[in-house]
């Protein structure tokens, strides 16, 4: 019997902001697609997580909450709405139209 080993988080999230890196402008993703791509569908809240640390060229603000929902409050959520409509996504008080703005984040890997 082989056990496999299982990736570190720090692995983890580094996958998942190369996922995030792949949405295009003007275009939104979910944080439990980011998961998904990147090959941990149980862990929406870990792909949360990852975009917290502080990384200049991540698009962070076009990852949102199920169902097209912007989950970021005060300060942050205002400005991700803004960064959001100035690439021409249209928010609806705090909620994105998936089926319209919605990508399908691959990865590419064999996971």
């Amino acid at each position: 019997m082989t056990t496999e080993a299982k990736p570190s988080s720090e692995s983890m999230f580094d996958l998942m902001r190369t996922v995030v890196k792949r949405v295009p402008r003007g275009r939104v993703t979910t944080y439990g697609d980011v998961a998904r791509a990147a090959g941990f569908p149980t862990c929406s809240r870990q792909a949360a997580w990852c975009l917290k640390k502080f990384d200049p060229g991540l698009p962070w603000h076009r990852v949102i909450g199920k169902g097209g929902k912007v989950l970021l409050r005060g300060d942050g959520g205002v400005e991700q709405v803004q960064r959001l409509e100035a690439e021409g996504v249209v928010v609806m008080g705090t909620r994105v139209d998936l089926k319209r703005f919605g990508y399908a984040v691959q990865l590419g890997r064999g996971r």
